[in-house]
């Protein structure tokens, strides 16, 4: 039974930075590419950040280019996204997901296969 389970979210204040993890059990990880999304109240799902099987190649949203990171551990089973320079529109219910058939990771949520339950974030003004 593949599982994602998601950690870090919490409440920050603007400017401030948060690590998301997200450790995987159930599946060969390392073949599967990973992307973080987000969705905020009342908004649609959206992608964060993408990450390829390897770990070498990775995209990003425009709206978080420049400050956040995702990285992955495949001896870990675990993906992260490190965000700094959090802003209010940050705020938003965070989710790792897996893709089985790519290799390297797409920008479409309904590409993926496998979720987690998610993690809150909040960045306060």
């Amino acid at each position: 039974q593949v599982q994602l389970v998601e950690s870090g979210g919490g409440l920050a204040q603007t400017g401030g930075s948060l690590r998301l993890s997200c450790a995987a059990s159930g599946l060969t990880f390392r073949t599967f590419a990973m992307g973080w999304f987000r969705q905020a109240p009342g908004k649609e799902r959206e992608f964060v950040a993408g990450i390829n099987t390897s770990g070498e190649s990775t995209n990003y949203a425009d709206a978080v280019k420049g400050r956040f990171t995702i990285s992955r551990d495949n001896a870990k089973k675990s993906v992260y996204l490190q965000m700094n320079s959090l802003k209010p529109e940050d705020t938003a219910v965070y989710y790792c997901a897996a893709d089985f058939r790519r290799r390297t990771a797409v920008r479409s949520w309904s590409e993926y296969e496998f979720w987690g339950q998610g993690t809150q974030v909040t960045v306060s003004s």
